[in-house]
């Protein structure tokens, strides 16, 4: 019966499945084998087949294991490979995943190597990373004077840089006493640069070959004494597949003796086009600002005049300002002449003699005015007087006591009206209508 979606795996899981029972049933191994369509794309992964007579294995060598990988890796060669088993997902491509690979035959000296290699990475060694001079003043070369590594370093400078101060420092590259010499020639040369600056960088290289010629290369001492050189070091040893515990000491490895002249000096050829380019860049330059110069310059030209005529201009100029300094004062002095005329009539409008003159004719005037008023006022005032003496006396008490009548009053002024208001012996007086009598009251019975 067909499987229901809850049994049906999807190609994914199935492959991740397959590389996950892959990892952890196999794990690492070691595969020997012949080496077969390697590939190095720009990625800097290696990829290559490993086969025998009856099987083959798809490989892949990432970049960060590629360069402590010392076998030459070419079609055709032996090899052993350490790796762990697993399947590409993607493809579903069954692979090694290689970690290292060694030439066949070889496996205890590169099994050192790698010993070698962990030690002094872990000590520092290898963290080496100064500038080289670039170019050198004075470059010091060690290697054979008569080997290949020597002619193309030199036949490369000689076509780059002619300039270059090269000096060969002879030593042995292969077999025991190499190391030795090349320890040896370091420490003289860094000992020598105290007396001359001007020596300031080194080049240790030699050729190609297998991996026991290029051993000394990978002498413990040496790597040392790379690191610790005051002079910066470039490594060029071997072909660009041989990697070194020299190159790894080295501020600068180069893959190649060719290579590691290229990179040292510039290529004058190179110089000359840019220095042509910039020759170019400057000569158009210095043309138009010539030309921006020249335009300046004309423009400057017809703006210039003859002195004359700026003289006789300012001559004019001056003039005017003259013509025009004359008016303004003779305006300034007529507007100050106005104005001190108006001062002058304002102050006289207010000056103390005019005003008490002002002020005697006023007081003059009014006295005459007065003069002339009184005796109206005074008459008419007595008519008034008059009139109402007439409306007084005619309601006048006084007037009443000229017909016989009196008014009583007691010691204390006050008028009696009622003969209750008196008492037997009281004091009394009698206002008459012509003087007064003083009385005292009598007892007596009391009237109706």
């Amino acid at each position: 019966m067909p499987p229901n979606d809850d049994t049906a795996l999807s190609v994914t899981e199935l492959n991740r499945r397959a590389r996950q029972a892959l990892e952890q049933d196999v794990g690492d191994v070691w595969v020997e084998g012949e080496l077969s369509g390697v590939s190095r794309p720009s990625s800097g992964h290696v990829y290559f087949t490993l086969k025998d007579e009856r099987a083959q294995l798809r490989c892949a060598l990432f970049r960060t294991r590629a360069r402590f990988v010392a076998a030459p890796m070419r079609d055709g060669d032996r090899v052993k490979v350490r790796g762990r088993v697993s399947l590409f997902e993607p493809r579903g491509d069954y692979q090694l995943i290689a970690e290292a690979v060694q030439a066949a035959g070889e496996g205890e000296l590169l099994a050192a190597y790698e010993r070698l290699k962990a030690k002094l990475d872990a000590e520092g060694v290898f963290a080496n990373g100064r500038t080289l001079p670039y170019p050198p003043r004075h470059l010091l070369v060690l290697s054979s004077p008569t080997g290949a590594a020597i002619r193309d370093v030199l036949a490369v400078l000689a076509a780059r840089w002619p300039l270059a101060q090269v000096t060969l420092i002879p030593v042995p590259v292969q077999g025991r006493e190499a190391a030795p010499a090349m320890i040896a020639a370091l420490g003289l040369l860094n000992r020598q640069s105290a007396l001359d600056p001007a020596r300031d960088a080194i080049l240790l290289t030699r050729g190609g070959g297998s991996l026991e010629d290029l051993w000394a290369f990978n002498d413990e001492h040496l790597a040392r004494a790379i690191f610790h050189s005051r002079l910066p070091v470039m490594s060029a040893v071997g072909h660009e597949v041989d990697v070194t515990l020299a190159d790894f000491a080295a501020d600068r490895r180069a893959p190649t003796p060719s290579a590691a002249a290229e990179q040292l000096v510039p290529d004058r050829r190179e110089l000359l086009q840019r220095l042509t380019a910039l020759e170019h860049r400057l000569s158009r330059a210095q043309r138009a600002r010539l030309d921006v110069e020249a335009q300046r310059l004309d423009h400057l030209g017809a703006r210039l005049r003859h002195p004359g005529e700026v003289l006789a201009f300012r001559r004019r100029q001056l003039e005017q300002l003259e013509g025009r300094l004359r008016r303004a004062i003779r305006a300034r002095l007529e507007t100050a002449r106005r104005h001190e005329a108006d001062l002058e009539r304002r102050l006289a409008l207010r000056s103390p003699e005019r005003r008490l003159e002002q002020e005697t004719r006023r007081l003059t005037l009014a006295r005459q005015r007065l003069h002339q008023a009184m005796p109206r006022t005074l008459a008419h005032q007595r008519e008034r007087l008059a009139a109402v003496a007439r409306e007084l006396q005619a309601v006048s008490p006084l007037a009443v006591l000229g017909r016989g009548y009196a008014i009583l009053e007691n010691d204390e002024g006050r008028v009696i009206r009622h003969a209750t208001d008196t008492r037997p012996g009281e004091r009394l007086t009698a206002r008459l209508g012509e003087g007064r009598l003083a009385l005292e009251v009598l007892p007596g019975e009391d009237a109706d």
